[in-house]
């Protein structure tokens, strides 16, 4: 049976490092729409090796930029991957099968994480996320930061169609995304008015902590798992310091 034709949408900047294993994982799309953001590396050099359609426009938060490259799709059923994401290699066959005729608006995908000098172990906790959908019935949330698409239907979850996320190669990284992020959330959150901040701040991390080591079986993954579980704890206690400390300045709005 043939399946739906497929756009594969990627939004890059400075990934060199990582896009050409990203692109080569999805040369079984019937479109590849690339969206850059005026890279200073290979990056372009690297989409031009695959059958792709590229675009340059100046970078407009993560919400709209990837709603962009959405737009420019060919096809209806969009797979949407970050530069530092691949799909393994038997994840095609789930995807193509469910493709044909599909009844749902959109699939979950598991990704495994990069934990710096190794990969999550294949029996801890891989969280799902919404990348193969139908972009009539779907948009990009505005959700600052992590950013997400939603559609307007039923949606199932591809088990055996894994995504490898190749983003945090070191501790470093993790310390520096974890500072960005954290600061491209006080707005949002000082907007919405969040409450009980000192109580946010005392007891999540530790509770955070407890679920993804314990819980999401991140033991399993030696001492990387363990620093992992430790810099997201440290990740949402920041974030809600970091509006403490704004709340503090007087910079909510009026």
């Amino acid at each position: 049976m043939a399946r739906e034709p497929l756009s594969a949408v990627v939004t890059t900047f400075n990934n060199a490092g990582t896009l050409d294993r990203c692109l080569a994982s999805l040369a079984f799309a019937d479109d590849i729409v690339v969206l850059d953001s005026s890279s200073t590396d290979t990056t372009l050099e690297i989409a031009a090796k695959y059958k792709t359609r590229m675009f340059t426009e100046p970078f407009a938060g993560y919400s709209a930029q990837k709603q962009s490259a959405i737009d420019k799709a060919a096809h209806a059923w969009v797979l949407l991957l970050d530069a530092d994401e691949a799909l393994t290699a038997a994840a095609r066959r789930p995807i193509e099968e469910a493709l044909q005729a599909p009844s749902f608006a959109g699939f979950r995908l598991p990704r495994r994480e990069q934990m710096f000098w190794t990969f999550q172990h294949r029996w801890s906790w891989t969280n799902t996320h919404l990348r193969l959908f139908d972009r009539r019935r779907g948009h990009m949330n505005a959700v600052p930061v992590h950013a997400a698409p939603e559609v307007d239907g039923p949606v199932r979850t591809l088990r055996s169609a894994i995504l490898l996320h190749y983003g945090e190669p070191d501790i470093r990284t993790k310390v520096d995304k974890i500072n960005a992020y954290s600061s491209g959330l006080v707005a949002d959150k000082l907007r919405r008015r969040q409450r009980f901040l000192g109580v946010r701040m005392l007891l999540y991390p530790p509770v955070f902590f407890l679920r993804q080591y314990l819980f999401k079986r991140y033991f399993l993954n030696g001492w990387a798992g363990f620093i992992s579980a430790a810099t997201g704890a440290f990740y949402v206690f920041i974030k809600y310091a970091k509006v403490y400390e704004a709340r503090r300045r007087g910079d909510e709005p009026r």
